[in-house]
């Protein structure tokens, strides 16, 4: 099964660059034990594809609502921005 992500690269506050990565899932429980273990497989499997990834997050509707998991910072971050154009599929 593919999985879209976006992979992007932004300014930080304290002037580096932060790279991140957004899946496009959820565990099927939806729990945050469950969302974890996801998130932290395919932060892996993403770093392994060669990309470099600071913060991630999931990125999943729930009742209608876009809802987010991961890096407190980065969730925050796209709560105001909303969720990016896809920019991979990963193999899961």
């Amino acid at each position: 099964m593919k999985i879209n992500m976006a992979h992007l690269r932004e300014r930080a506050t304290s002037g580096g660059w932060i790279d991140f990565a957004i899946f496009d899932a959820r565990s099927n429980s939806g729990s945050d034990s469950d969302n974890n273990v996801l998130l932290n497989q395919l932060t892996v499997k993403a770093r392994l594809a060669g990309l470099n990834v600071d913060q991630s997050a999931l990125a999943y509707n729930q009742n209608g609502r876009t809802k987010f998991y991961g890096s407190k910072n980065l969730v925050d971050y796209l709560s105001r921005g909303g969720v990016p154009r896809w920019t991979h599929k990963i193999d899961v």
